[in-house]
């Protein structure tokens, strides 16, 4: 391929990764910043809780025989109704007496219990706030499939990006000769850090 056509793929590259990863960076630099700050950072969980109880209908068909997992549906139904909640994809722990359904979220938590004895429903969520919300999202904590997704790709086009800067650092390098004690200093700085003070 001839020179000039070679580096007008590595700039196309490198603009079309940069485009896609520039609300990405942004994210991710500042929630990092979040993230290394967050003792510091006050925070006001909070707490809503709801109880309720059970309607016999429902009811009478757990205590004559407890599934052994998932959620029967008209039971899934009400729950989601009565709590404005969605269970699909949660799992049901049954226990002696009790069903129990875990429901984080990225920013959040909450939690279901019922007693299979007397039907009595406790619902506690739990909001930590947009800080929260996007730190989980960092980390990609219980954000689902489809996130996860988007992290993988996401970092894939960090590399695209990364690698076609680092061409087309030494292809101007000549003209600009504080490019690679700059690239240099961009590795020995954290190395330094990582050796001398993290222990």
């Amino acid at each position: 391929m001839p020179r000039h056509l070679w580096l007008g793929t590595l700039r196309q590259w490198h603009w079309i990764s940069s485009a896609l990863c520039l609300v990405g960076m942004l994210l991710f630099a500042i929630t990092g910043i979040t993230l290394n700050h967050a003792g510091q950072i006050e925070s006001r969980p909070q707490v809503q809780t709801h109880s309720t109880r059970l309607p016999e209908s429902l009811l009478a068909p757990l205590q004559a025989g407890v599934p052994e997992s998932g959620l029967p549906v008209g039971l899934q139904e009400w729950l989601e109704q009565a709590l404005d909640i969605r269970l699909a994809g949660r799992e049901a722990e049954w226990s002696d007496g009790e069903l129990y359904v875990a429901l984080p979220r990225p920013g959040g938590d909450a939690w279901l219990s019922l007693d299979l004895e007397t039907g009595e429903l406790e619902y506690e969520s739990t909001d930590r706030g947009w800080i929260a919300y996007f730190n989980d999202l960092h980390k990609g904590r219980h954000s689902g499939a489809a996130w996860s997704w988007f992290i993988d790709l996401f970092a894939a086009a960090c590399v695209v990006f990364s690698l076609t800067g680092l061409l087309l650092l030494q292809r101007h390098a000549g003209n600009r000769p504080s490019t690679w004690p700059l690239v240099g200093l961009g590795l020995v700085i954290p190395l330094l850090l990582a050796l001398l003070f993290i222990h």
